[in-house]
């Protein structure tokens, strides 16, 4: 009997850990259909505004990148099961040519929720090639992406930066500080 009562716990558990995460990326999902290229566009120029006042070395760094991906209000939230989403350009040239989401999931010591912005710098072109020909681009398993600290004023040592793909995560307002990327899915944005 004990160990019929203890099947049925751990399945109510389960079952409340899947309705929280179901309801989580819902919140995320409603946002996917918000911003307007417009609004996106907009949201991307005004980060990477923010970026070069704040960070020192940020216009060598980003002058000599193939592209960049500019993720403004990445919204990152949980509690035990969390999710992250968010939307940004692929800029080429200070021009956008896509737009993509971001889609990730955790499980583990999660509470609580932030908003981060995130600027994914691609300096090889096979490493734009990659990014841009992969349906579903995963940080940490497609790609090996080194997230770069920029708090506190640092300034950026861009004769030392040799990866292919520099992520850089800044303006984080909340509970959670988590800067990693691992798992984090980039998918084109269709028409």
């Amino acid at each position: 009997m004990k160990a019929f009562a203890k099947r049925n716990s751990d399945k109510t558990i389960r079952l409340f850990f899947i309705g929280l995460s179901i309801a989580i990326f819902g919140m995320f999902s409603y946002n996917a259909f918000a911003k307007t290229t417009a609004e996106i566009d907009a949201d991307a120029n005004q980060t990477l505004k923010r970026f070069y006042k704040e960070v020192n070395g940020a216009k060598e760094l980003t002058s000599s990148a193939k592209a960049l991906l500019v993720m403004s209000g990445v919204t990152k939230a949980g509690f035990v099961v969390g999710g992250t989403y968010g939307q940004g350009a692929l800029q080429i040239g200070g021009k956008t040519v896509g737009y993509y989401n971001l889609i990730g999931g955790s499980a583990g010591f999660t509470f609580g929720a932030e908003q981060m912005d995130i600027i994914i710098a691609f300096m090889t072109e096979e490493a734009l090639n990659q990014f841009k020909n992969i349906d579903g681009w995963e940080a940490g398993v497609t790609a090996n992406v080194v997230v770069i600290d920029v708090g506190g004023g640092k300034r950026l040592d861009t004769t030392s930066l040799k990866d292919a793909v520099v992520a850089f995560v800044f303006d984080a307002k909340g509970l959670i500080v988590d800067v990693s990327l691992k798992g984090a899915k980039f998918t084109k944005i269709k028409d």
